[in-house]
């Protein structure tokens, strides 16, 4: 039987999840290449053979996106799989004209064919867009059930941009892990505040071997989504983040809205910062696709190691770099802190932006007076420490989920602002957890 041939287009995150569970072992289909986009130097490298199974036993090679109308026409390619999240259906639609254009067949999956079912409880925190605050949720999930006497561990959402073979299955217990698998900025934004918790966290590449790892110490997993993702595993409660500051968003990116649509519990978060426009039209929305969810109103007060030292100084300030770039947001956190504890002016660093920093500005020109906290290699780290160290200010405010301070070191005096998830409803995320608690008695 002839085999169809597929292209698998990500972002190193779910290509590869929906490879290893879908076509890695099935003889109906050959998987002639990847492509990839957003991760800087992926392309030119190779799904390894220690992951791609024995009907790729040399691997498959990683393109760039801009090569796939070639790679369908040479190859002959039947249908181009779309796996990467995040995305405008606007733009999905165009990469969708594209694919056909050049003949094939254009695909998205879903959770039937690409989730994975656990043999514990799961607990999933996903959300609309990026950065409207699935990390302090997690984290307080994370908490509650560690408070209640059950065994937590959070899974997170692939972040895999180094060598995929030493990535196959991460554990990190302590900030020392970190350093031992040569973690991104990114990644480190995401393990750190778990770690710090007490909390164990698993990522990697082959979600099916990290969740029978995780399952042998945990009483539940959480899993902590990426972007705007739908989990990886089968959820017996899924809570999903809304943005009011981006309303409209949750209706008008993919797949996000499929999270909105599958939620059993839904989070209006950043309720403090939002006008009441934004919140009456995403609660508008939520009504639309998903009126039988439960809702849950929610801030995320913002606090500063050193608020005082703010006052009349002239600030930097460093950002969560997807939540700026992908996530279409013009400020963040430290944004917020700045103005609020008083700063006198916010530096604009893109004169003074160096290599990648400099090319991250061009592609994103929303923004301005923040710098993304870009840091993907040792190269682009060293980049932001230039541009922080070149830009004119008394002050690094750090609005990044970890402290920058413990990757480089800065040449001006730094704080950092940190975050969590505060329910101001009368339904908060202890009560919807209830049943998972009861569960386990």
């Amino acid at each position: 039987m002839k085999r169809e041939k597929v292209i698998i287009m990500g972002a190193a995150g779910r290509d590869f999840h929906n490879f290893n569970v879908y076509f890695r072992d099935n003889n109906s289909y050959e998987v002639i290449a990847f492509t990839a986009t957003q991760i800087p130097d992926i392309e030119g490298r190779r799904y390894p053979p220690e992951l791609s199974g024995k009907l790729y036993p040399e691997g498959i090679l990683i393109y760039s996106e801009t090569e796939l109308t070639r790679l369908i026409r040479e190859h002959g390619v039947d249908q181009v799989v779309f796996a990467y999240s995040d995305t405008a259906h606007m733009d999905v639609m165009h990469k969708a004209s594209t694919v056909t254009a050049a003949g094939a067949d254009f695909r998205i999956m879903g959770p039937e064919h690409t989730q994975l079912k656990s043999k514990v409880p799961v607990v999933s925190v996903c959300a609309v867009r990026t950065g409207v605050g699935k990390s302090q949720t997690t984290r307080k999930v994370c908490n509650i059930l560690k408070r209640r006497g059950v065994r937590v561990v959070a899974v997170r959402h692939p972040m895999p941009y180094g060598d995929l073979r030493e990535q196959i299955s991460q554990r990190f217990a302590t900030l020392k892990d970190l350093d031992e698998h040569k973690c991104t900025i990114e990644e480190r934004e995401e393990y750190a505040p778990h770690i710090e918790l007490g909390i164990i966290v698993y990522a990697g590449v082959d979600y099916e071997k990290i969740l029978r790892q995780a399952e042998k110490e945990a009483d539940v997993i959480v899993w902590d989504g990426g972007n705007n993702d739908f989990p990886f595993y089968k959820s017996d409660l899924q809570i999903v983040l809304v943005d009011p500051l981006r309303a409209g968003h949750e209706v008008s990116y993919f797949p996000g809205e499929t999270n909105l649509k599958m939620a059993d519990v839904i989070i209006i978060n950043k309720m403090d910062s939002a006008n009441p426009e934004g919140i009456a039209r995403v609660k508008d929305s939520i009504r639309k696709n998903n009126p039988e969810a439960l809702v849950i109103e929610a801030i995320s007060p913002i606090s500063v190691d050193d608020s005082e030292i703010l006052k009349g100084k002239t600030v930097l300030v460093v950002e969560d770099g997807p939540t700026l770039t992908h996530g279409d947001m013009g400020f963040g956190a430290g944004i917020l802190a700045a103005k609020k504890f008083g700063a006198l002016e916010i530096a604009d660093p893109r004169p003074y932006a160096v290599g990648s920093i400099q090319e991250t500005y061009k592609k994103f020109p929303h923004l301005q007076k923040v710098l993304p906290a870009m840091g993907y290699s040792k190269k682009q780290i060293r980049e932001l420490k230039e541009t922080i160290d070149a830009t004119p200010a008394d002050l690094v405010v750090i609005g990044t989920p970890v402290d920058l301070r413990l990757i480089t070191k800065f040449s001006k005096p730094a704080v950092r602002v940190t975050y969590e998830l505060e329910e101001v409803g009368k339904l908060d995320l202890e009560k919807c957890l209830e049943p998972i608690l009861s569960s386990l008695k």
